[in-house]
């Protein structure tokens, strides 16, 4: 039986603390431990890959606040960034040259996105795209994936129900079903499905929204010719595609899962890295989509901070850095070693694993039989969340920070080198010859 080792006394007093002044001690679920038991960690400061709580104890970091973090923690150029923005202040309420310069950079980056309107997150963006798309095509249906995660958008909150026959149902108190029975769930990567809604709601759905590889069920990649085949049918039935890359965008390549797999949506969702690391947002695409916003359009949507110039620098420098010649090569190698290295490691222990990656994106499942394909929300929730409970803790007190939670993915940065996935993939062979004793 494996025992831990490190203390955990001031986080645990920090969360009993906290559980008095915020709902379950956090301002974001998943970090409450729920899924995985235990007391959170309390981050006291982080440098490069590495994270250390307010009982001394330092983790390589997997969560990189779940995805923003691509040039790891406190980079001296981002830094250097806020501190000389901060220095002129933190928000005026009127434009600013560092919103264009964003704008262009990223557009840059993006075919087919022609303009583009920052917000303040990534729930924002989706909110405001589907009006957008809704108002453009004068549609009311909307069409989402099951397991695909688009901010806590009321009309996107909705019970898997029975897929593309059945229109949605509230999946959190608080939503009126009279908003989510304008949507529609689909499982990812089933063309099939999406021809389904189409057949059976002609001229009524105004968008199909969809992760263009999927990060909120754990990792799991678009399979061979599904998004060819969600540009295709949209075209054929006058709707748009939009694409929700608030954590692809700039993650699995310059630019995001559009340019990786060559397929233009028409409208893109965009966070995380494009802020690296303060609060943003965006929505993007053509001309004749976004002219439709106001204050050029008729389609109302505005924000106290949107593009508030730290925000706006911190993420200025970040795709600079991204920009370097050979960045994603080497997130690439990286990846693909930790990746690599945990599918080997779990199967000298004999623990069924199954790794799915994208660029510096990863995900471990913890599979019920050896060579199982996780390739919707069913195979991902069939997985054994008891033995990734085990492995997560075991991991947290070898020293490894992971995502708490089977269906979160993994994600690396330029700051992880060979010393840290060396050191990871040695905690995580000790972690799977630990469960398999278990068993």
């Amino acid at each position: 039986m494996y025992t831990p080792k490190r203390s955990t006394a001031h986080s645990e007093s920090a969360y009993a603390k906290a559980c008095k002044v915020m709902p379950g001690g956090v301002s974001s679920p998943v970090r409450a431990f729920k899924a995985v038991g235990g007391v959170p960690r309390f981050i006291k400061e982080a440098q490069g890959c590495r994270i250390t709580d307010i009982d001394g104890n330092e983790y390589i970091d997997y969560v990189g606040s779940y995805g923003p973090l691509i040039v790891g923690h406190a980079n001296d150029l981002v830094i250097t960034a806020i501190t000389k923005a901060l220095g002129r202040g933190t928000t005026f309420g009127a434009p600013t040259e560092s919103e264009t310069r964003l704008a262009e950079m990223i557009l840059s980056a993006l075919p087919g996105m022609e303009m583009i309107r920052f917000v303040n997150s990534g729930t924002e963006a989706a909110m405001s795209a589907l009006r957008l798309a809704r108002a453009f095509t004068g549609r009311d249906l909307i069409v989402k994936c099951i397991g695909c995660y688009h901010g806590h958008v009321d009309a996107l909150l909705v019970e898997a129900g029975s897929g593309a026959l059945t229109l949605g149902t509230p999946s959190s108190p608080g939503v009126p079903r009279s908003i989510t029975s304008a949507t529609i769930s689909v499982h990812y990567n089933s063309l099939e499905e999406i021809e389904a809604a189409f057949r059976k709601y002609p001229d009524q759905i105004a968008c199909v929204a969809v992760e263009p590889i999927a990060g909120n069920m754990g990792l799991i990649p678009p399979e061979p010719g599904y998004l060819q085949g969600l540009r295709s049918l949209c075209d054929q039935n006058g709707a748009l595609l939009l694409f929700d890359e608030v954590m692809t965008g700039f993650r699995v390549t310059w630019g995001g899962a559009q340019v990786l797999y060559d397929v233009k949506p028409d409208l893109t969702c965009l966070g995380k890295i494009i802020g690296g690391g303060l609060p943003v947002g965006a929505y993007a695409g053509p001309k004749k989509i976004m002219q439709k916003v106001s204050p050029s359009g008729p389609v109302y949507q505005a924000g106290t901070l949107s593009g508030n110039p730290l925000a706006m620098s911190c993420g200025l420098a970040t795709l600079e850095l991204l920009r370097e010649a050979d960045c994603y090569q080497r997130l690439e190698k990286i990846s693909a070693q930790l990746a690599h290295g945990l599918a080997n490691a779990a199967e000298k222990s004999r623990v069924p694993l199954t790794v799915n990656r994208v660029g510096s994106m990863v995900c471990p499942f913890f599979v019920k039989e050896a060579g199982k394909v996780v390739r919707n929300y069913s195979d991902a929730t069939a997985c054994d969340t008891e033995k990734f409970a085990r492995f997560f803790h075991i991991m947290l007190d070898l020293g490894v920070y992971l995502p708490p939670s089977q269906f979160e993915t993994w994600f690396v940065s330029t700051a992880h080198d060979e010393q840290a996935i060396d050191q990871t993939l040695s905690a995580a062979e000790q972690a799977f010859s630990v469960i398999a004793k278990d068993e």
